[in-house]
């Protein structure tokens, strides 16, 4: 297997703390962004060099842009693109959401993508190779009540990655991603106590890891969905 440098967002919790997990044991060297800094932390002391875990919000361009670079100068541009990072609202009609509460659902989920994109997609694109995968939904196919600004944020990365994946140069991938339901925060949040009996995020991990170490060119602008764990 071809050990591979990996850009993660979303690294400190859930998927992308299993993801990162299992990309390194697996071999991978990994370059994961978050906002908890304990837990950034926490993946340093774990996980030393030649990983490198990032403070980074998604909202903030800077913030992203500098995530990159230091991604492209410390570990060289990477094989595969994981954009991970979101965040749901909490479960309420449309029309009792606070706009607030919107704008950080579409910042994070939609624009965070968009960031990373633009500011890791030329180093890719000059290398000639590389994947990017960008998380989306079951309710990125699909809808719900009580979840609406969530669902907008996965069907626009539905669009924006079929989109960008006819916009690459030969021998570059973009596809969305549905990982299936899995017993994270994130579900606990919409389905309480119901979410315990989905995969953990690590059962779910391992199963999906290879899964992601697999894909490439030939996988350009397809919808996937996570094998089951």
């Amino acid at each position: 297997m071809t050990k591979k440098t990996i850009l993660l967002t979303g690294c400190t919790r859930g998927l992308g703390a299993a993801m990162t997990a299992h990309f390194i044991a697996r071999g991978h060297r990994v370059a994961g962004c978050g906002r908890n800094t304990t837990a950034l932390e926490s993946l340093r002391t774990r996980h030393g060099a030649p990983h490198l875990f990032s403070a980074a919000d998604l909202r903030e361009e800077t913030d992203v842009e500098a995530f990159c670079r230091d991604t492209v100068q410390e570990l060289g541009v990477p094989d595969l693109v994981i954009n991970n990072g979101a965040v749901i609202n909490r479960n309420a009609p449309l029309w009792e959401i606070t706009a607030e509460e919107i704008d950080e659902v579409i910042d994070i989920n939609v624009k965070g993508v968009v960031h990373v994109v633009r500011h890791i997609l030329p180093a890719m694109a000059e290398r000639g190779s590389g994947v990017i995968v960008n998380f989306s939904s079951g309710w990125g196919r699909s809808a719900s009540p009580d979840v609406a600004p969530y669902c907008a944020s996965k069907w626009a990365i539905e669009g924006l990655t079929a989109a960008l994946a006819q916009e690459l140069p030969e021998g570059l991938a973009a596809v969305a991603l549905n990982p299936g339901i899995i017993d994270t925060d994130m579900l606990r949040s919409c389905f309480g106590e119901g979410a315990a009996t989905y995969p953990t995020p690590d059962s779910w991990a391992r199963a999906t890891v290879p899964f992601l170490e697999e894909l490439g060119p030939s996988h350009n602008g397809r919808q996937l969905t996570a094998p089951v764990a």
